[in-house]
């Protein structure tokens, strides 16, 4: 049995759909820690990411999901097998940030020096802190970091997607202490058992697969020999555009994959450079 696991809060729902994407069917039972997988060979528990680095540090999971912060804030000793680029509403990186309010003097982290700083990531922003020399007083954050400058804290280091919050509670970036990403990590010993490996790397490819065909769409077409060196030329396409004889000997079939807002636009273009037949069709997964 693998025991996997999976972040809870604000990571939980976003996890659970890219294990659908998968082909995983991922469910939460009301009142229970243990989430539900349609895969006997896993043992799911919710853990919460700020204390999953540990968990599979000690042994207690074999493996689990992640931010690559709470790796480098615990210091845990894991393999990081996997990237993933979701997060809480987007697909992009969540960013650590030095923040203070908007009519705050400093301009930059050395003038902070001798300052309060509070954030949930004390290690990381003391680290932070030493490569630039500065020195300051690091407080742990326990929540509501937002609202604690300027009466509680002079600054803070929070963790961000689109910035809207920090600018609702009046603050400005003053800089970027770290871009993180969610990751599948495991236990050392549990990647020498060959069952346990074997189980992680299909994982870590499903997973990846069904993000790598977020956004993209699969396109199919027929056209006469001599239009086929134009047509290829328009496709942007996953690697090479598949090509394959059709029964008219002067026919070809194209198929590809491309970005799905690039659709709208090359259609017209592929019907005029001698497309027909041309059709869109979803993807679930791209496996390179």
């Amino acid at each position: 049995m693998l025991n996997l696991g999976i972040p809870a809060g604000s990571l939980q729902n976003a996890c659970a759909g890219l294990f659908e994407a998968a082909g995983y069917r991922l469910t939460f039972p009301k009142r229970s820690y243990y989430p539900d997988i349609d895969d006997p060979g896993m043992d799911c528990l919710l853990v919460r990411a700020q204390e999953m680095a540990r968990y599979v540090e000690q042994g207690v999971l074999d493996a689990g999901i992640t931010g690559h912060d709470w790796v480098l804030e615990t210091g845990a000793d894991v393999a990081e097998l996997a990237e993933f680029l979701f997060s809480k509403v987007s697909r992009r990186p969540s960013r650590w940030v030095l923040c203070v309010p908007n009519d705050s003097p400093a301009r930059s982290v050395t003038d902070l020096q001798g300052k309060r700083i509070a954030t949930e990531v004390v290690n990381l922003t003391r680290d932070y802190l030493g490569r630039h020399g500065v020195t300051a007083s690091v407080e742990f954050s326990w929540g509501a970091t937002e609202v604690k400058p300027p009466r509680l804290a002079d600054a803070i280091v929070e963790i961000t997607e689109t910035g809207s919050s920090l600018r609702a509670n009046n603050l400005r970036i003053v800089d970027e202490v770290l871009t993180s990403t969610p990751r599948l990590i495991a236990n050392h010993a549990a990647l020498d058992d060959p069952w346990k490996k074997a189980k992680l790397e299909n994982l870590a490819l499903m997973l990846a697969s069904s993000l790598a065909a977020e956004g993209r769409v699969g396109l199919m077409m027929n056209a006469k020999k001599e239009h086929l060196q134009k047509l290829t030329a328009l496709l942007p396409a996953l690697g090479k555009p598949t090509v394959s004889h059709l029964s008219e000997p002067n026919w070809v079939a194209i198929s590809t994959i491309i970005d799905e807002a690039c659709v709208r636009d090359i259609v017209p273009e592929l019907k005029r450079a001698g497309a027909t037949g041309i059709v869109e069709f979803p993807i679930n997964k791209v496996i390179g």
